[in-house]
């Protein structure tokens, strides 16, 4: 479990289908609703979809990495709930630094579904997550939320600012 740019997501190597079948296992899901995959770049996501039209490169250029998602083509031989019977896929270049380190250090697509049952609320803070899921997630990935423990000099709003600035 990871974060992604707005809430936690489940993470599975999308090359395999055992780890694919698994997360369905644990997090449950509609059979006619396909999963998002994360991809380092468009190289990357060459190895999902069957073609990347021009239109969808030169919008890959100019909002990734981000919060925009392109349905492509799917190539044959995917784990098959990514696709869900649709022929597409759905590939994104994250722009939240954690959830880009772990494409970038598995070198490979990534599954990444919000981390909640269906119908219930997607969470926005790991411990929200844990609560879902338990020990039937082997690992979670804390997004280094800030928390303010003791007011002192300077104060919780110059903080939140600085942070804001990036």
């Amino acid at each position: 479990m990871f974060p992604t740019e707005t809430v936690y997501g489940l993470g599975a190597d999308a090359r395999s289908a055992a780890a694919v079948d698994h997360l369905v296992a644990v997090r449950g899901r509609e059979a006619a609703k396909p999963i998002l995959v994360l991809v380092r770049d468009l190289a990357m996501a060459e190895t999902v979809a069957a073609e990347i039209p021009p239109a969808a490169r030169r919008l890959a250029a100019r909002f990734w990495p981000g919060a925009l998602t392109l349905v492509l083509p799917a190539r044959a031989g995917l784990p098959a709930p990514l696709t869900a019977g649709s022929g597409t896929i759905g590939v994104r270049v994250p722009g939240h630094p954690l959830a880009a380190a772990l494409v970038g250090t598995l070198g490979a697509p990534v599954t990444a579904p919000s981390a909640n049952p269906p119908g219930a609320e997607p969470p926005r803070q790991l411990a929200e997550a844990r609560a879902y899921f338990g020990e039937r997630v082997a690992v979670y990935l804390d997004g280094g939320r800030v928390r303010l423990l003791r007011p002192g000099l300077v104060s919780e709003a110059e903080l939140r600012a600085a942070l804001a600035e990036g």
